[in-house]
C-alpha cells in the first residue's frame, strides 16, 4: 500500500478497512484479518494497524469477541456508507465548493460535468 505524507497512516490503514467493507470483499459480520495479517499485508506496524482497528472499534464497524479476533458489526456496510457520506460533505465538498470559486465554476457547470462523468 502507498501511503500519502499528507494523512496519518492509521487512518489510511482505516480506510483501507473501510472500502473493504464498502466493497463487498469484507462481510457484515464475518471475521477480519488479525492485526497481524493486515501489518504484514500492509508493511506497518502491528500498533499502527491496532490503532486503525481501535478507530473502527469506537465507530461501531468492528467488535472484538474475546479471543477470536474482530468481526463487522452486522449492519457495518451501512454504517461505512453514512460514515463516508458524512465525510464527503464535511471534508470533500467544502474543498471542492472552494476550488470552484477560484476557478469561477458555476453549479451548472460542474452539473453538466457531473452528468458526462457519470454517464
Amino acid at each position: 500500500m502507498d501511503f500519502k505524507p499528507d494523512k496519518p497512516i492509521y487512518q489510511q490503514i482505516a480506510d483501507f478497512c473501510l472500502n473493504n467493507i464498502l466493497s463487498g470483499k469484507w462481510q457484515p459480520g464475518e471475521k477480519i484479518p488479525s492485526v497481524r495479517e493486515l501489518s504484514a499485508q500492509l508493511a506497518v506496524n502491528t500498533h499502527t494497524v491496532l490503532k486503525a482497528l481501535e478507530y473502527l472499534q469506537q465507530a461501531a464497524i468492528i467488535a472484538p469477541k474475546r479471543g477470536m479476533g474482530f468481526y463487522l458489526a452486522d449492519d457495518a456496510r451501512e454504517m461505512v456508507n453514512r460514515h463516508r457520506r458524512q465525510q464527503f460533505f464535511d471534508e470533500t465538498l467544502p474543498t471542492l465548493v472552494s476550488e470552484m470559486k477560484i476557478l469561477g465554476i458555476t453549479p451548472d457547470e460542474l452539473l453538466s460535468h457531473l452528468k458526462q462523468a457519470m454517464l
